[in-house]
Order: C-alpha cells, then sequence, then structure tokens
C-alpha cells in the first residue's frame, strides 16, 4: 500500500505495530489564496481626524494605506465601543449578540449582558476553524465585570472566543503610560523602563506573535487584531510629538471645521455642496473665548494630535515589518474607527477625565495649572467637545448619539494583491456588521451551524467585497437600525430618521428627524415637516427591525445602567484579600461607592520598619491607598487628582497587630476617614465627600499598588514587606438614600 494509500484510508490496530495501520486526521487548512488579515481599531477617532479624510493632523502611515487602497465614506458604526466591537467581531448586531451597550453592564435583560452571545461565533472562531492563525491586542471591551477576575471565569476573554495568543486590557480606557495589561489570562506587571509607551509596547508584541506565527506555521493565513487605546482619552503620547504641534490651533475649531471641509471637498470625501452641521448646543464660538481659555484648549487640541500621529508611527512600524516579510502585499489591512469623537471632554476639556466619570466638576484654574502636563503621566486629559465636533466635521454630535458624528467612520482597506483601483473612493453605505461577512467571503470560510455546541444565529451583514470592482455599484445593505442608550436612528435606501433623546424623557414624546442623505451627508437640512410619509416609514421601520433585532426593552439609563445589578453579585459586604491579589472592579471586588467602608490589614511577625501599600483601590488618576510611610500610617483620598491626606505616627510595626482605616458617613451628611492601630483611633479627619460611583474598572489591591500609584508620595508597586498576612474590607449595607444618590451621580454624570 502506497503512503497516499495509507494516510488515506482509517487506521487498523492490531496486535502489534507490524500487523497494524497508522493513520492521521487531516489537519484544518484555509482555503487556496486565503488572504492574511489585520484589522487595526482606532478608539474614538472621529470621521474627520485622519489626514486622508481631511484632518490637519500628519498620519503619514494610514495616507500610504490609502493612497494604494480604497477609503469608504460612507461607512458606519454603532456609537460606542463595545456594541461597534461586537458587530465587527460576530457580523451580527449588537443587541441580538447581547452588547446594547458597554460591557460594563449586565442589566439583566439579554439584549444587554456585557458579553457576546454564546450564539454568535466571533470572526476569530469561524476563521480559525477555516485554517488561520488569531492574535488579539489591545482593547477588548467584551467581558462583562462579573468575569473580570484574575480566576474567571475566562468564557469571554480574547483566548476563550477564538484567539490563540492575548495581550492588551479588559476595560474601556487605559493609561498609556502605565496600562494595567493582561496576557492571555494572566496579568502582566507593568515595566517600569523609562520612555514605554502602551501603543509601541502593541507593536513590539504584534510583530512577536506575528514572527513566532510565520516561524513555526509559515504556509499559515493569520488574522491579527490590533485594537489601540487610541484616540481615546487619556490623550498621551511622548512629548516630541506633542511639542510638533504647539501653535497650530491657534486658530480655533471653527476655522479648523472650514478648513477641514475645504479638504474633503477637494479630496471627493464628500459631495459638492456639503454644509457644515450647525455648532452642537454648548459648543461656543471661538471667538466667544478670553486668552486663557484659547490657550488651553488649543494645548489640549495639540496634545490629541500628537497621540494621533505617534499612533500613526506605530502603525507605520507594523507595515514596515509585514512589507520586510514580505507580507504586506497579500495582506487585507484594514483601519477604522468604532465610533465618532468624544464630547465627554465638555466645554474646556479637563485634565482628569475621572471628573466626568465620578461627576465631579472641571474648573478652568486647576486645568490651566495643569497645562504643563497634559499628555504626560500625571494628567488623565481629555480635549473639549468643540474639538471633537471639529473631528467629525461636517457632520454634527459625537460619540454616543446615533446623528453622523457618532456613526459615521473612517474605513480604509489595503491589499495589493488585490484591489487594483489604488487611492479610490467607496460610496455605498456599509456598516460594522458587514465586516465580518466580508472577510469569510475573501478567506473562503463558510460558517458552522454550531459552535462550542451552541446553536447559531444567521449573520446580519453582508460582503462588501463586490464594491472592490465596482465602485458604482448600488449599495447591497439598504436597512440599518441605530440605537444607543436611547438615542434612536434607522437609515433604509438613502434616507435617514433619527432622535435626539434625553434620559428619562417619554420616548413617545421624541422628535424624529429626517434627512435625505444621498444629498444631504452631514444632516443639515431636515425633511420631517415636507416628508411625513416618508417620515413615518422609516419610523415604522425602525420599530419593525427593533423587535428583529433584539433592541428592546429601550434603556435610556447609560451609566446608571450600573446599579441595575445581579443581587448575587451586589450582596458580599466583606472581602478577604492576601499580598499580591487584585480584585478588578466592583462587582467582583468592593464597591465603595457612597457607602462606610472599613479596611484592616493584620500584621503578622512585622520588622519594625516596614513600609509599603497595605491596600489600594485605583491608579493616579483617582482613588484612595492605605500605606506606611517613614514610620507613618497615611491615607490618601485622591479624587481625580484632588487629593485628601492624613497620617498619624506608629509605634514600631513589631508589636502591631493590625492597621487600618474607616470612612463613615453620618446622618447630617458628614464624610469622616479616620485611622486605626489594633483597633484604636489614632487620627480623624473630615473628607470633602463620600467616595463617588463611576469608577469602572479599577482594581483593589494588596500589598501593592500598579500599574501606577493613587498617591505622589510613593512610586508603584510600593510593595509591604512579608509581615502584611491579609486585609479584610468590610462595607455597610447599601441604603435606599444610597441607591438614590448612586443614581443621581450616575445620571449627572451622562
Amino acid at each position: 500500500m502506497s503512503e497516499r494509500e495509507s494516510r488515506a484510508a482509517p487506521g487498523r490496530v492490531g496486535t502489534t505495530v507490524q500487523e497494524s495501520q497508522p493513520y492521521w486526521p487531516a489537519r484544518r487548512k484555509a482555503a487556496p489564496n486565503a488572504p492574511n488579515i489585520v484589522w487595526v481599531v482606532l478608539d474614538d477617532c472621529g470621521f474627520s481626524q485622519i489626514g486622508c479624510y481631511g484632518a490637519g493632523i500628519s498620519t503619514p502611515a494610514i495616507d500610504a494605506l490609502a493612497q494604494n487602497g480604497l477609503r469608504y465614506t460612507n461607512f458606519h458604526v454603532t456609537a460606542m465601543c463595545s456594541p461597534t466591537r461586537t458587530c465587527l467581531l460576530t457580523g451580527r448586531n449588537h443587541h441580538a449578540a447581547g452588547m446594547g451597550y458597554l460591557a460594563d453592564f449586565d442589566t439583566g435583560f439579554d439584549n444587554a449582558r456585557g458579553a457576546i452571545s454564546p450564539s454568535a461565533a466571533t470572526l476569530a472562531e469561524m476563521l480559525r476553524d477555516g485554517g488561520y492563525g488569531t492574535y488579539a491586542l489591545g482593547k477588548w471591551h467584551l467581558v462583562p465585570p462579573a468575569e473580570c477576575s484574575p480566576a474567571g471565569p475566562f468564557d469571554n476573554w480574547p483566548t476563550q472566543r477564538g484567539f490563540d495568543r492575548y495581550y492588551g486590557f479588559l476595560g474601556g480606557e487605559e493609561d498609556q503610560w502605565a496600562p494595567e495589561l493582561w496576557y492571555d489570562q494572566h496579568y502582566v506587571p507593568p515595566e517600569g523602563r523609562d520612555g514605554y509607551h502602551f501603543s509601541e509596547d502593541l507593536v513590539d508584541r504584534a510583530q512577536e506573535f506575528l514572527s513566532d506565527h510565520l516561524t513555526a506555521t509559515q504556509d499559515r493565513p493569520f488574522f491579527l487584531y490590533l485594537a489601540f487605546g487610541a484616540c481615546h482619552a487619556p490623550h498621551q503620547a511622548p512629548q516630541s510629538f506633542l511639542d510638533k504641534y504647539r501653535g497650530a490651533f491657534d486658530h480655533g475649531w471653527d476655522v479648523e471645521r472650514e478648513r477641514v471641509l475645504a479638504r474633503q471637498l477637494e479630496m471627493g470625501i464628500v459631495p459638492p455642496g456639503t454644509e457644515l452641521a450647525p455648532r452642537n448646543p454648548g459648543a461656543r464660538p471661538w471667538t466667544d473665548l478670553n486668552a486663557d481659555q484659547k490657550r488651553l484648549v488649543a494645548r489640549m487640541q495639540e496634545v490629541f494630535a500628537g497621540f494621533t500621529e505617534h499612533t500613526d508611527c506605530q502603525i507605520g512600524r507594523l507595515t514596515q515589518f509585514l512589507s520586510r516579510r514580505d507580507k504586506l502585499r497579500d495582506t487585507l489591512f484594514v483601519v477604522l474607527s468604532d465610533n465618532g469623537a468624544s464630547g465627554e471632554g465638555g466645554e474646556f476639556g479637563s485634565v482628569n477625565e475621572y471628573r466626568y466619570f465620578l461627576g465631579l466638576p472641571d474648573t478652568l484654574e486647576e486645568n490651566l495649572a495643569g497645562i504643563d502636563q497634559l499628555g504626560g503621566p500625571w494628567t488623565h486629559n481629555h480635549y473639549p467637545a468643540a474639538w471633537a465636533q471639529a473631528g467629525n466635521t461636517p457632520l454634527k454630535f459625537y460619540k454616543k448619539f446615533t446623528f453622523g458624528g457618532g456613526v459615521r467612520a473612517p474605513l480604509i482597506m489595503h491589499w495589493p494583491e488585490r484591489l487594483a483601483e489604488a487611492g479610490a473612493l467607496r460610496t455605498q453605505f456599509h456598516h460594522a456588521i458587514d465586516l465580518a461577512p466580508t472577510m469569510l467571503d475573501l478567506a473562503g470560510v463558510t460558517p458552522r451551524p454550531h459552535y462550542r455546541g451552541v446553536e447559531q444565529m444567521p449573520l446580519h451583514g453582508a460582503s462588501l467585497a463586490y464594491t472592490f470592482d465596482s465602485p458604482g455599484a448600488p449599495s447591497r445593505h439598504e436597512t440599518q437600525y441605530f440605537e444607543m442608550g436611547g438615542q434612536r436612528g434607522i437609515y433604509h435606501r438613502g434616507w435617514k430618521a433619527v432622535t435626539n433623546h434625553r434620559s428619562g424623557d417619554d420616548y413617545a414624546a421624541d422628535r424624529w428627524e429626517l434627512y435625505h442623505l444621498d444629498q444631504d451627508f452631514s444632516e443639515t437640512r431636515d425633511l420631517a415637516a415636507q416628508e411625513p410619509e416618508k417620515l413615518q416609514e422609516l419610523v415604522d421601520l425602525w420599530w419593525r427591525e427593533a423587535k428583529a433585532y433584539n433592541v428592546l426593552p429601550l434603556d435610556d439609563r447609560a451609566q446608571a445602567r450600573a446599579f441595575a445589578r445581579d443581587p448575587a453579585t451586589d450582596a458580599r459586604l466583606r472581602f478577604v484579600l492576601y499580598p499580591g491579589t487584585r480584585l478588578l472592579t466592583p462587582v467582583t471586588g468592593p464597591n465603595f461607592a457612597r457607602r462606610s467602608f472599613r479596611i484592616t490589614g493584620f500584621l503578622q511577625n512585622c520588622d519594625d520598619t516596614a513600609s509599603g501599600v497595605v491596600f489600594a483601590y485605583g491608579r493616579r488618576a483617582a482613588g484612595l491607598s492605605l500605606f506606611v510611610q517613614e514610620g507613618r500610617l497615611w491615607f490618601d483620598y485622591n479624587l481625580a487628582g484632588r487629593h485628601t491626606e492624613l497620617s498619624a505616627p506608629l509605634p514600631p510595626l513589631g508589636r502591631v497587630g493590625s492597621l487600618g482605616c474607616a470612612l463613615l458617613l453620618h446622618e447630617e451628611g458628614r464624610t469622616e476617614l479616620r485611622l486605626m492601630v489594633d483597633g484604636r483611633d489614632v487620627a480623624s479627619a473630615p473628607l470633602p465627600m463620600a467616595f463617588p460611583a463611576g469608577f469602572g474598572l479599577m482594581s483593589s489591591q494588596c500589598g501593592m499598588n500598579e500599574p501606577s500609584p493613587v498617591s505622589p508620595r510613593y512610586s508603584a508597586p510600593f510593595r509591604f514587606g512579608p509581615g502584611l498576612d491579609r486585609v479584610e474590607v468590610e462595607l455597610s449595607e447599601a441604603s435606599d438614600e444610597t441607591i438614590a444618590g448612586l443614581w443621581l451621580a450616575a445620571m449627572a454624570s451622562q
């Protein structure tokens, strides 16, 4: 029998090997000519914040991809990050796939579980089944908070949703200088080296993953999903990039919008006759600002521009790597953004975005005082909303809205081996749900009806590969609903109906606006009054689509969804942490918000002069820390860069059994902090307020504080020595008044 016949025949086991027939099962093999696939997903990058879409920001690496590929000008997303990423990675609409809003919230309804439904296999799962190596790096933000735990469950982590390897962060945003990172399913301590930047680290790891792949399985195609933390706040980059743009935006956001639109018209990004959308509510004319205000907000835009260009440089490093390995020609390289530019910076931006999350007011004086630190390690900065509208030129509104500024995004496709028309534009309407079907189409992969034993829902998107060779072909994606936090919209054959809903308002009272997008790119001419029948047709269609794709019940609570929590995850009032451990969220760990609490560190055989962090919650941007330093017990209460400290002298620690603190909320509204040694009060002081809601994915840490320090009095990780046995955290019950306060704080922060 020939070797070929032996391999094809079923195996047979005899008494001896000489009497047996070996058999090797067929390995998964990709289709012939299946391309390598690279996705670069930018975060909060507006429609016009890339050079090849009209920006005044230098992005030569992305521009080069566009010059040799295709740019799409009618590509749409969902207005928020987790939902868009769900659409991208599954080819299904986000509510149907379980991600109606952010991954931070499981509301108790199947359309917003904070995780991708098991019945929606990811592109990585489908491509791996089709013979691909699959690698994810950067932002994930698709794990519900109850599963953000170093002990699992890991069902919704990247390595359990089809990716062979992962390196990145689990939440919605990260400090670029000191990120909290995970490698596959274990925590990665920060490097702590001078000059470290997260975007550079991601591309280093991407090259590592791809080098391993090309070395070990050179004939196997790969799918690389690279999701930068950029250009989401905090806007942070090396000083040379920040300094490059000094003075570049002194003309202000109104002139910037006009300049960008002029470039877009010249490039053909927008059709002739396109007008600038009206100034967004709350965005002041540049001429109304005084000199200090202009100096501050111009610097914030300079920092954002430097951050964007720095990110582009890292994309350039990746394309150069692929070119050196002779892989750029046969790689479908995709660049896109997950939603429009973010207006969360408010009127004058912020040196610390956590003030927005925590419902704390910003002051111009504080921001001016931090102007020279913007973009560096001691700020967590965000630019003003008016710059975000400029970044969405010529559109209106921002991220979170279902108007163009929230849902129209850049999309670039580069594939020299297949795309013959270099530098061309495509204007067909498409949506994030179309990218996964496109990749499967080009890879020759047919999805299976079951993955991981679960029956799969059909793909909702359709391949856009037909646009590659047919610039004038009519769009095959004719209808698309939008919904985000109560905001609603519907596209159908060139028309769009949309609402501007306010949380808490009656949905029935929402006013629907109507735009003919084929003739009104920037949604400036509301035709609702002139075309009532067309409007009603679209509104009725929205309701049909909403029922078909599990959009209901409508939920406009935004961050207040955090308080629609599973009682099983909310009832725990006592936590015991051991040195070196961390709990990742206020769901898996203690929720300190708007309640009294006590933290006690128990010592055993401690050195008299020991020092270090006993317990910390948070990082440089915000949090709290109980620590020992130079013979004193300290507590730092860091409200988004506003520090309240209390300290007391300590006896020799060898004679101390416990160190602790208590935060007490008194009935009359006072908040008090007490420091304790062996259960006895040694110091007390008033605090400005109870610990606010809104911290999100912040770690509780025992015996250390990393990746960055809550207090500027020490450097991370400032580990406590072997004398710390454990830390116990005790929380008071959450009263009705506490829950009401949490609700109001969350609503105020929207």
